[in-house]
Protein backbone atom coordinates (compact mmCIF):
# COMPACT_ATOMS: atom_id res chain seq x y z
CA UNK A 1 0.00 0.00 0.00
CA UNK A 2 1.13 3.49 -1.23
CA UNK A 3 2.22 5.74 1.56
CA UNK A 4 0.57 9.70 1.36
CA UNK A 5 2.74 12.50 3.11
CA UNK A 6 1.40 15.77 4.30
CA UNK A 7 3.71 18.50 5.64
CA UNK A 8 2.85 21.48 8.44
CA UNK A 9 3.06 24.92 7.56
CA UNK A 10 5.01 27.76 9.88
CA UNK A 11 2.00 29.35 11.51
CA UNK A 12 4.01 30.72 14.90
CA UNK A 13 3.01 28.05 17.26
CA UNK A 14 6.35 26.40 17.28
CA UNK A 15 8.32 29.59 17.70
CA UNK A 16 8.87 29.19 13.24
CA UNK A 17 7.68 32.58 12.51
CA UNK A 18 9.68 35.23 15.35
CA UNK A 19 12.72 35.86 12.69
CA UNK A 20 10.10 38.07 10.53
CA UNK A 21 8.94 40.98 12.25
CA UNK A 22 6.04 42.05 10.32
CA UNK A 23 2.50 40.00 10.27
CA UNK A 24 1.66 40.29 7.03
CA UNK A 25 5.04 39.02 5.76
CA UNK A 26 4.79 35.98 8.38
CA UNK A 27 1.42 35.70 6.76
CA UNK A 28 3.19 35.51 3.75
CA UNK A 29 6.17 33.61 4.68
CA UNK A 30 3.63 30.64 5.56
CA UNK A 31 1.54 30.70 2.30
CA UNK A 32 5.00 30.36 0.63
CA UNK A 33 5.70 27.17 1.79
CA UNK A 34 2.10 25.93 1.53
CA UNK A 35 2.40 26.95 -1.99
CA UNK A 36 5.82 25.42 -2.30
CA UNK A 37 4.41 22.05 -0.86
CA UNK A 38 1.56 22.17 -3.35
CA UNK A 39 4.38 23.06 -6.40
CA UNK A 40 6.24 19.74 -5.64
CA UNK A 41 3.43 17.84 -6.28
CA UNK A 42 4.40 15.16 -3.89
CA UNK A 43 2.29 15.51 -0.96
CA UNK A 44 -1.18 15.07 -0.53
CA UNK A 45 -2.15 18.08 2.47
CA UNK A 46 -0.74 20.81 4.26
CA UNK A 47 -1.61 20.76 8.39
CA UNK A 48 -2.01 23.62 10.75
CA UNK A 49 -2.49 23.08 14.21
CA UNK A 50 -4.87 24.64 16.48
CA UNK A 51 -3.40 27.09 19.40
CA UNK A 52 -3.33 30.14 20.43
CA UNK A 53 -0.04 30.45 22.27
CA UNK A 54 3.36 28.99 21.62
CA UNK A 55 5.39 26.09 23.22
CA UNK A 56 7.38 25.07 24.86
CA UNK A 57 6.03 28.19 26.32
CA UNK A 58 3.24 30.75 25.81
CA UNK A 59 5.63 33.45 24.73
CA UNK A 60 4.30 36.81 23.06
CA UNK A 61 4.98 35.61 19.74
CA UNK A 62 2.68 35.34 16.36
CA UNK A 63 0.70 32.20 16.46
CA UNK A 64 -2.13 32.40 14.11
CA UNK A 65 -5.56 31.18 14.33
CA UNK A 66 -6.38 28.09 12.91
CA UNK A 67 -9.58 27.87 10.80
CA UNK A 68 -9.10 31.51 9.57
CA UNK A 69 -5.51 30.55 8.25
CA UNK A 70 -7.20 27.08 7.15
CA UNK A 71 -9.94 29.27 5.23
CA UNK A 72 -7.00 31.91 3.82
CA UNK A 73 -4.99 28.92 2.39
CA UNK A 74 -7.64 27.34 0.98
CA UNK A 75 -7.97 30.63 -0.99
CA UNK A 76 -3.98 31.03 -1.43
CA UNK A 77 -3.73 27.18 -2.60
CA UNK A 78 -5.34 25.27 -5.62
CA UNK A 79 -5.10 21.86 -5.71
CA UNK A 80 -3.30 20.34 -2.15
CA UNK A 81 -5.77 19.63 0.63
CA UNK A 82 -5.87 21.32 3.67
CA UNK A 83 -6.14 20.26 7.46
CA UNK A 84 -5.98 20.94 11.13
CA UNK A 85 -3.63 18.54 13.74
CA UNK A 86 -6.26 19.01 15.09
CA UNK A 87 -9.24 21.69 16.24
CA UNK A 88 -9.84 21.31 20.13
CA UNK A 89 -13.18 20.66 20.86
CA UNK A 90 -13.41 22.67 23.69
CA UNK A 91 -12.63 25.98 21.77
CA UNK A 92 -15.70 26.23 19.48
CA UNK A 93 -19.11 25.48 19.68
CA UNK A 94 -19.11 21.99 17.92
CA UNK A 95 -22.31 22.98 15.79
CA UNK A 96 -20.84 26.49 15.06
CA UNK A 97 -17.60 24.51 14.02
CA UNK A 98 -19.41 22.13 11.16
CA UNK A 99 -20.74 25.35 9.69
CA UNK A 100 -16.88 27.11 9.62
CA UNK A 101 -16.07 23.63 8.44
CA UNK A 102 -18.54 23.22 5.72
CA UNK A 103 -17.68 27.08 4.74
CA UNK A 104 -14.22 26.06 4.38
CA UNK A 105 -14.82 22.66 2.51
CA UNK A 106 -16.62 25.28 -0.18
CA UNK A 107 -13.90 27.57 -0.32
CA UNK A 108 -11.29 25.32 -1.17
CA UNK A 109 -13.57 23.34 -3.55
CA UNK A 110 -13.89 20.08 -1.36
CA UNK A 111 -9.73 20.11 -0.30
CA UNK A 112 -10.68 20.21 3.41
CA UNK A 113 -9.73 17.75 5.87
CA UNK A 114 -11.16 17.71 9.20
CA UNK A 115 -9.51 17.32 12.42
CA UNK A 116 -10.62 17.03 15.60
CA UNK A 117 -9.86 16.56 19.12
CA UNK A 118 -10.77 17.04 23.38
CA UNK A 119 -7.28 19.41 23.65
CA UNK A 120 -4.63 19.19 26.27
CA UNK A 121 -3.36 22.84 26.04
CA UNK A 122 -4.39 23.91 29.88
CA UNK A 123 -2.53 27.59 29.75
CA UNK A 124 -4.89 28.60 26.49
CA UNK A 125 -8.31 27.10 27.86
CA UNK A 126 -7.73 28.85 31.68
CA UNK A 127 -6.36 32.31 29.67
CA UNK A 128 -9.02 32.61 26.70
CA UNK A 129 -11.65 31.68 29.71
CA UNK A 130 -12.48 27.71 28.76
CA UNK A 131 -11.69 26.72 32.07
CA UNK A 132 -10.03 23.20 31.97
CA UNK A 133 -12.64 20.30 32.90
CA UNK A 134 -11.12 16.95 33.73
CA UNK A 135 -10.03 14.40 31.20
CA UNK A 136 -13.20 12.72 31.79
CA UNK A 137 -14.90 15.18 30.96
CA UNK A 138 -13.48 16.64 28.28
CA UNK A 139 -13.65 13.17 26.73
CA UNK A 140 -17.80 13.05 27.13
CA UNK A 141 -17.70 16.71 25.59
CA UNK A 142 -15.23 15.29 22.51
CA UNK A 143 -17.74 12.05 22.34
CA UNK A 144 -21.01 14.69 21.74
CA UNK A 145 -19.33 16.63 19.52
CA UNK A 146 -18.37 14.20 17.31
CA UNK A 147 -21.48 13.41 16.90
CA UNK A 148 -22.26 16.63 16.08
CA UNK A 149 -20.76 17.82 13.59
CA UNK A 150 -20.90 14.30 11.80
CA UNK A 151 -24.47 14.62 11.53
CA UNK A 152 -24.74 18.20 10.79
CA UNK A 153 -22.86 17.44 7.74
CA UNK A 154 -24.97 14.70 6.97
CA UNK A 155 -28.20 15.46 7.97
CA UNK A 156 -31.39 18.01 8.04
CA UNK A 157 -33.10 19.39 11.16
CA UNK A 158 -30.99 17.64 13.40
CA UNK A 159 -31.87 17.47 17.25
CA UNK A 160 -29.39 16.62 20.30
CA UNK A 161 -29.95 16.88 23.58
CA UNK A 162 -26.32 15.88 25.55
CA UNK A 163 -24.81 16.19 28.71
CA UNK A 164 -22.91 19.58 27.37
CA UNK A 165 -24.45 20.13 23.75
CA UNK A 166 -28.17 20.92 22.89
CA UNK A 167 -28.73 21.74 19.23
CA UNK A 168 -32.61 22.13 17.70
CA UNK A 169 -32.48 21.75 13.89
CA UNK A 170 -29.47 24.16 13.08
CA UNK A 171 -29.54 24.68 9.35
CA UNK A 172 -26.26 24.06 7.99
CA UNK A 173 -26.48 24.70 4.19
CA UNK A 174 -24.14 24.14 2.25
CA UNK A 175 -23.02 21.26 4.33
CA UNK A 176 -19.53 21.63 1.96
CA UNK A 177 -18.41 20.07 -1.48
CA UNK A 178 -17.11 16.89 -0.88
CA UNK A 179 -19.47 13.38 -0.98
CA UNK A 180 -20.48 12.32 1.90
CA UNK A 181 -18.73 15.02 3.76
CA UNK A 182 -15.10 16.66 4.58
CA UNK A 183 -12.94 13.29 5.78
CA UNK A 184 -13.40 13.14 9.93
CA UNK A 185 -9.93 13.08 11.01
CA UNK A 186 -9.70 12.84 14.80
CA UNK A 187 -6.27 12.65 17.30
CA UNK A 188 -5.35 10.67 20.00
CA UNK A 189 -4.64 7.31 20.88
CA UNK A 190 -6.78 6.74 23.57
CA UNK A 191 -8.23 3.15 23.77
CA UNK A 192 -11.46 3.04 25.33
CA UNK A 193 -13.14 6.60 24.27
CA UNK A 194 -10.92 7.99 21.15
CA UNK A 195 -10.29 4.54 18.99
CA UNK A 196 -13.66 3.37 19.39
CA UNK A 197 -14.89 7.16 18.49
CA UNK A 198 -12.51 7.17 15.16
CA UNK A 199 -14.08 3.07 14.52
CA UNK A 200 -17.79 5.05 15.23
CA UNK A 201 -17.14 8.32 13.47
CA UNK A 202 -14.33 8.67 11.94
CA UNK A 203 -12.25 8.32 7.96
CA UNK A 204 -9.14 8.50 9.44
CA UNK A 205 -7.05 8.78 12.83
CA UNK A 206 -3.47 10.56 13.70
CA UNK A 207 -1.50 8.26 16.18
CA UNK A 208 2.43 9.26 17.51
CA UNK A 209 4.85 7.07 18.92
CA UNK A 210 7.39 4.07 17.86
CA UNK A 211 6.54 1.32 15.51
CA UNK A 212 5.46 -0.91 18.75
CA UNK A 213 3.17 1.33 19.84
CA UNK A 214 1.57 2.10 16.97
CA UNK A 215 1.54 -1.34 16.14
CA UNK A 216 -0.77 -1.81 18.87
CA UNK A 217 -3.08 1.20 18.80
CA UNK A 218 -3.92 0.10 15.19
CA UNK A 219 -4.47 -3.64 16.57
CA UNK A 220 -6.82 -1.71 19.20
CA UNK A 221 -8.81 0.31 16.44
CA UNK A 222 -9.14 -2.44 14.20
CA UNK A 223 -10.91 -4.45 17.26
CA UNK A 224 -13.21 -1.80 17.64
CA UNK A 225 -13.72 -1.53 14.08
CA UNK A 226 -14.78 -5.28 14.25
CA UNK A 227 -17.12 -4.67 17.45
CA UNK A 228 -18.96 -2.12 15.01
CA UNK A 229 -19.17 -3.60 12.08
CA UNK A 230 -16.66 -1.03 10.37
CA UNK A 231 -13.87 -1.88 7.31
CA UNK A 232 -10.69 -1.26 9.39
CA UNK A 233 -8.91 -0.96 6.09
CA UNK A 234 -11.50 2.36 5.07
CA UNK A 235 -9.65 4.15 8.02
CA UNK A 236 -6.47 6.37 6.80
CA UNK A 237 -3.87 5.51 10.02
CA UNK A 238 -1.57 8.57 9.91
CA UNK A 239 1.06 9.27 12.14
CA UNK A 240 2.91 12.84 13.18
CA UNK A 241 6.51 13.39 13.05
CA UNK A 242 9.30 15.79 13.30
CA UNK A 243 12.02 15.62 10.94
CA UNK A 244 15.43 17.39 10.39
CA UNK A 245 16.62 16.67 6.86
CA UNK A 246 20.60 16.81 6.59
CA UNK A 247 22.30 17.07 3.29
CA UNK A 248 24.68 14.06 2.57
CA UNK A 249 28.28 15.12 4.28
CA UNK A 250 26.70 17.64 6.86
CA UNK A 251 27.54 17.50 10.71
CA UNK A 252 24.41 17.04 12.24
CA UNK A 253 25.43 19.19 15.46
CA UNK A 254 26.57 22.07 13.12
CA UNK A 255 23.38 21.78 10.43
CA UNK A 256 20.50 21.40 13.73
CA UNK A 257 22.11 25.02 15.10
CA UNK A 258 19.81 26.86 14.12
CA UNK A 259 16.54 24.70 14.83
CA UNK A 260 18.27 23.60 18.26
CA UNK A 261 18.73 27.02 20.10
CA UNK A 262 19.70 26.81 23.54
CA UNK A 263 19.00 23.08 23.35
CA UNK A 264 21.27 20.33 22.94
CA UNK A 265 21.73 18.16 20.63
CA UNK A 266 20.98 15.35 22.15
CA UNK A 267 17.70 16.82 23.46
CA UNK A 268 16.79 17.62 20.20
CA UNK A 269 17.15 14.75 18.88
CA UNK A 270 15.05 13.16 21.07
CA UNK A 271 12.61 15.33 20.02
CA UNK A 272 13.22 15.29 15.61
CA UNK A 273 14.65 12.41 13.53
CA UNK A 274 17.61 13.84 12.02
CA UNK A 275 19.14 12.52 9.59
CA UNK A 276 20.09 12.25 5.34
CA UNK A 277 17.14 11.10 3.21
CA UNK A 278 18.12 7.27 3.40
CA UNK A 279 18.26 7.18 7.29
CA UNK A 280 14.72 9.19 7.54
CA UNK A 281 13.23 6.47 5.38
CA UNK A 282 15.10 3.68 7.11
CA UNK A 283 13.62 5.18 10.41
CA UNK A 284 10.11 5.56 9.06
CA UNK A 285 9.57 2.26 7.10
CA UNK A 286 9.30 -0.18 10.57
CA UNK A 287 5.91 2.62 11.17
CA UNK A 288 4.64 1.60 7.93
CA UNK A 289 5.09 -1.64 8.11
CA UNK A 290 3.07 -1.24 11.74
CA UNK A 291 0.33 0.35 10.18
CA UNK A 292 0.82 3.73 9.40
CA UNK A 293 -0.52 4.68 5.77
CA UNK A 294 -0.05 8.57 6.24
CA UNK A 295 2.69 10.97 7.68
CA UNK A 296 2.45 14.20 8.61
CA UNK A 297 6.07 15.94 8.48
CA UNK A 298 7.17 19.01 10.53
CA UNK A 299 10.29 20.46 9.07
CA UNK A 300 12.05 23.04 11.07
CA UNK A 301 12.53 26.28 9.98
CA UNK A 302 10.83 26.50 6.61
CA UNK A 303 9.58 29.74 6.81
CA UNK A 304 13.27 30.51 6.04
CA UNK A 305 14.34 27.58 4.23
CA UNK A 306 11.57 26.43 2.58
CA UNK A 307 14.02 24.49 0.35
CA UNK A 308 13.85 21.48 3.14
CA UNK A 309 9.91 21.05 2.22
CA UNK A 310 11.40 20.25 -2.09
CA UNK A 311 14.00 18.26 -0.86
CA UNK A 312 12.07 15.68 1.54
CA UNK A 313 9.31 15.57 -1.50
CA UNK A 314 12.67 15.01 -3.53
CA UNK A 315 14.71 12.76 -1.62
CA UNK A 316 11.89 11.19 0.93
CA UNK A 317 8.50 10.56 -0.35
CA UNK A 318 9.50 8.75 -3.76
CA UNK A 319 10.74 5.54 -1.54
CA UNK A 320 7.01 5.16 -0.15
CA UNK A 321 4.73 5.21 -3.76
CA UNK A 322 3.70 2.25 -4.29
CA UNK A 323 4.75 0.39 -1.44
Amino acid sequence: MAVDFGVFVPQGWRMDLVEIEDPYEQYEAMTRVARAAEQTGAYDSIWVYDHFHTVPTPEKETTFECWTISAGLSRDTERIKIGQMVTCNGYRNPALLAKISSTVDVMSNGRLLFGLGAGWYEHEWRAYGYGFPEVPERMRMFREACEIVHRMWTEDDVVFDGEFYQIDKPINEPKGVQSPHPPFWIGGGGEKVTLRLVARWGDACNVFGDPDRLRHKFGVLRGHCEGLGRDYEEITRSSSINVHLLEEGEDPIEATALARGSRSYDEYAKEYMVGTAEVIVERLRPRAEAGVNYFIVYLPRVAYEPEMVERFAREVIPSFEGT
